[in-house]
C-alpha cells in the first residue's frame, strides 16, 4: 500500500506576507491607472474639452484628490455650478492642506449665490496659502457686494488696493469745506485705506452734523479704479425740514420738556444743543454751545451749563430712620470740555466743572453718616476720559468699544473735602446677518466707584429716568414724579443686553422689537443706600423712528424679584 504524503499547511507569517503583496499589487495597479488617467485627463483638459475631461475624471470615491480637482474645473467651464461645487469636496476632504479645493469651490459657491459659504471657504484657503492674491481679492469682492466696505478694504488694502478714482459727497453739504477738507481722510487718487475710512468717519462725527454717515464704492472705469460716495444726513439750523425741526423741539411734550437747539451756525460745525423742563417736580435749564477748535475737526471743544430744582422722595432708597421724602435740591452747574481724535480707532476728552448746590426740607435726627450728602456745598472738579476700540471684525460685522474715566475734586464745605471717581465700561455689538440690520445683538457692561465725602447728587442711580443713564428697565426712578426712588450708591455695576428685530422700515417709519436682559447692583460704605441685593430685569423694548430724525423708545420691563412691572416711554435722537 502507497504512503500517504501529507503537505503542511502554510503558517500565519506566509499568509500576511501573502496577503499584503495582494494589497500592494492592487494598490499599485490603482495608482498606475489613476495615474494614466490623470494624464489624460489633463490632456483633454487643455483641449478645453471639458466635457470628456469630467466624464473621464469621474470614478471611484478613494480616486485621487487630482482627479476631483480636474472633475471640479472641467464642470466649473461647463458652468454646471453645483456638481463643480460636489466635485471640489471630496478632494478637500482627502487633500486638507491644498488651498486650491477651498479655493475653487468658493468659486462655485459664488455663481450659486452661497456667498456664505464661499466666504467661509476662503477664509479657510487664506490661512493656507496667505500670499495667493487672488483669495484676498475674491473675498473682498464678496463683502463689497454685500454692502460691506470695511471688511471689503481689510482684505483689499492687503494688495494696495483699491484705487480711488473719485469721492462724491451726498447731498451736497452745507459746512465749511475748509472744514471737510480737513475731515475728508480719503481722496483721490490714492489707495483707499481702511485707517483712513474710520478716520474720516470719526472726524464727521466729532463735527457733530453729521449723525448718520455712510461710504459706498462702484468700479470707476475700466482700470480697476472705484469711485467712493460718502452719503450722509446733515443737521442744519433747526431741522433739515420745518416739520423735522418741529419735531425735534416739540419731541418732550408728553413729560412737559422742549428742546431748543441750532446746528452748523456759519456752517462752521457750531452747535447749540438745550433743554428747557417746567415739571413742576423736576425743573430744568440746561444748555451747551460746541465748535471745533481752531477750525480742526479732531478737536472739539464744549461749553455748558446746567441749572435744576428738583424735588427728590427717598422712601425706598434710603435705608436709616425717616427717609427724606420731601427732599428739594438747587443745582447750578457749568463747566468746558475738549474732545480730540486722534485716530480712527480712539479718542479722548478732558474737561473741568464748577457746581453750587443747596438742599432744603432736610429731616432732623438724620444718622451722622448722612449729614455729608445733604451738605450745601460749592465744588470743583475734572476728569479725564478715553474711547477705544477694542475689537472690529468687520467679516463678522462685531464690534467691541471700551470706555474709561477717571475724576478728580474737591468740595468747599464743613465735612467735605477731596474725592476721586473711577468709571469704565465695554459694549459689544453684533449684526448676525450679512448685510443690512434685520437682527441686532448688543450687550453692555458698566462700572464705577467714588471715594471721598460727596454730595448726595453724585450718587449713581440704577433705574429708569430721563436724566439718568444707568437703566435698570423693571424699576421706576421716580416716585410720584419725584425722583429717588431706584436704588443709589457710590459703587455699581451694571449689564444690560437688548436683541433687537426690523418690523416695519419704511420711508416715514422705523420700528424695531426685542426682548432685554437687565442685571446689576449698587452700593455705599455707610450702609444708608444701596440696593442690598443683585438686581435682575427682564423685558421687551420697542424703538421707534420717525423721518430719521426723532426716535420713541417704549419699554415694559419687569423686576424678576418681586414681580413688578414698568412702562416707561422716552424720546431722543
Amino acid at each position: 500500500m502507497p504512503a500517504v504524503v501529507y503537505s503542511p499547511c502554510p503558517s500565519f507569517p506566509k499568509l500576511a506576507v501573502l496577503f499584503l503583496a495582494v494589497l500592494f499589487c492592487a494598490a499599485a495597479s490603482k495608482a498606475a491607472d489613476d495615474e494614466a488617467r490623470l494624464e489624460l485627463v489633463k490632456k483633454l483638459y487643455s483641449k478645453q474639452e471639458w466635457d470628456e475631461a469630467a466624464k473621464l475624471a469621474e470614478g471611484p470615491a478613494d480616486q485621487s484628490p487630482a482627479l476631483d480637482y480636474y472633475r471640479g474645473m472641467a464642470l466649473a467651464r461647463l458652468e454646471r455650478w453645483q456638481e463643480a461645487r460636489d466635485a471640489f469636496s471630496p478632494g478637500a476632504r482627502k487633500a486638507p492642506g491644498d488651498a486650491r479645493f477651498p479655493t475653487e469651490r468658493a468659486g462655485a459657491e459664488y455663481k450659486l449665490g452661497d456667498f456664505a459659504g464661499a466666504k467661509k471657504d476662503l477664509r479657510r484657503a487664506l490661512c493656507l496659502a496667505p500670499g495667493d492674491s487672488y483669495i484676498p481679492e475674491f473675498l473682498g469682492t464678496i463683502y463689497l457686494l454685500e454692502g460691506n466696505l470695511e471688511a471689503a478694504l481689510k482684505y483689499w488694502n492687503r494688495l494696495g488696493k483699491p484705487k480711488l478714482t473719485a469721492l462724491a459727497l451726498s447731498p451736497a453739504p452745507k459746512t465749511s469745506q475748509i472744514l471737510l477738507d480737513r475731515a475728508l481722510r480719503v481722496a483721490p487718487p490714492q489707495t483707499l485705506e481702511r485707517s483712513a475710512l474710520l478716520k474720516t468717519d470719526a472726524l464727521l462725527q466729532n463735527l457733530g452734523v453729521f449723525p448718520h454717515r455712510k461710504a459706498e464704492l462702484v468700479p470707476d472705469g475700466d482700470e480697476g479704479g472705484y469711485k467712493a460716495t460718502l452719503q450722509w444726513t446733515e443737521r442744519s439750523g433747526w431741522g433739515q425740514t420745518p416739520v423735522d425741526g418741529a419735531m425735534v423741539l416739540l419731541r418732550g411734550l408728553p413729560y412737559e420738556t422742549v428742546f431748543p437747539s441750532w446746528y452748523g451756525i456759519a456752517a462752521r460745525a457750531i452747535n447749540f444743543d438745550s433743554l428747557l423742563r417746567w415739571d413742576a417736580e423736576k425743573r430744568r435749564f440746561a444748555g451747551n454751545l460746541d465748535f471745533p477748535l481752531f477750525a480742526q475737526p479732531a478737536k472739539r471743544f464744549r461749553f455748558f451749563f446746567d441749572a435744576r430744582n428738583e424735588n427728590w422722595n427717598l422712601g425706598r432708597s434710603f435705608s436709616a430712620g425717616a427717609a427724606p421724602s420731601d427732599l428739594n435740591m438747587k443745582r447750578f452747574a457749568g463747566g468746558a470740555e475738549l474732545n480730540f481724535v486722534p485716530s480712527g480707532s480712539w479718542d479722548f476728552r478732558a474737561g473741568v466743572e464748577a457746581v453750587s448746590r443747596e438742599f432744603r426740607n432736610v429731616p432732623a435726627g438724620l444718622p451722622g453718616p448722612a449729614a455729608p450728602f445733604f451738605t450745601d456745598s460749592r465744588s470743583v472738579d475734572a476728569w479725564l476720559g478715553a474711547h477705544r476700540w477694542l475689537t472690529r471684525i468687520p467679516e463678522r460685522r462685531f464690534t467691541l468699544e471700551g470706555t474709561g474715566e477717571v475724576r478728580l475734586g474737591r468740595s468747599y464745605s464743613s465735612g467735605l473735602g477731596a474725592f476721586a471717581s473711577l468709571a469704565g465700561g465695554m459694549t459689544a455689538r453684533w449684526l448676525p446677518k450679512a448685510r443690512g440690520d434685520d437682527f441686532a445683538l448688543e450687550s453692555k457692561v458698566r462700572a464705577g466707584v467714588t471715594s471721598g465725602d460727596v454730595p448726595f447728587d453724585f450718587l449713581s442711580e440704577l433705574g429708569v429716568e430721563r436724566d439718568n443713564d444707568l437703566w435698570m428697565r423693571g424699576h421706576d426712578a421716580t416716585i410720584d414724579g419725584r425722583k429717588g426712588g431706584a436704588p443709589l450708591g457710590r459703587r455699581y455695576f451694571l449689564w444690560n443686553s437688548e436683541f433687537d428685530k426690523n418690523v416695519y422700515d419704511g420711508g416715514f417709519l422705523r420700528v424695531q422689537l426685542g426682548p432685554f436682559f437687565d442685571s446689576g447692583a449698587v452700593a455705599d460704605r455707610t450702609g444708608l443706600f444701596g440696593s442690598q441685593k443683585w438686581l435682575f430685569d427682564a423685558g421687551i423694548e420697542a424703538k421707534v423712528r420717525v423721518l430719521g430724525s426723532v426716535s420713541l423708545v417704549v419699554s415694559y420691563g419687569r423686576d424678576l424679584r418681586n414681580g413688578k412691572g414698568l412702562l416707561f416711554a422716552t424720546s431722543g435722537r
